[in-house]
């Protein structure tokens, strides 16, 4: 899977992945490139921890999270809802901007809808 960049309002561009290289995987073989960037999105998805951080940013207002949003309704650290928050950064799922001494976190536009178009069923 490629990325591009986008540009949302006066936010910086942003990694935004390109549906049209992901091709579902029951219409043709996925090349072992794709195969290992899939595997890294899903491997980051593949945490109930981070599934609910996803959840919660995609839900905060504005759509996007403090740290500092995070722990109290996780029950979690400081470091450990950084160190989930890192991983879905890493794997193109979140985006990280810094601001002052506090690093604000947004779900990546249709990260989730491209790879839901990966794992589409429908030819």
């Amino acid at each position: 899977m490629s990325t591009t960049t986008g540009i949302i309002g006066d936010r910086p561009a942003l990694p935004v992945i390109d549906e049209a290289c992901c091709t579902p995987l029951l219409r043709e073989p996925i090349t072992a490139s794709q195969a290992a960037d899939l595997a890294h999105k899903l491997k980051a998805l593949a945490d109930p921890t981070r599934l609910q951080l996803v959840s919660m940013v995609a839900a905060h207002e504005g759509g996007e999270a403090c740290v500092c949003d995070l722990t109290e309704p996780l029950g979690l650290t400081q470091p450990t809802i950084s160190h989930h928050l890192k991983i879905l950064v890493e794997a193109g799922i979140f985006t990280r901007d810094k601001r002052g001494v506090w690093a604000y976190y947004a779900l990546v536009p249709s990260a989730l809808d491209a790879l839901s178009a990966v794992l589409s069923t429908t030819r």
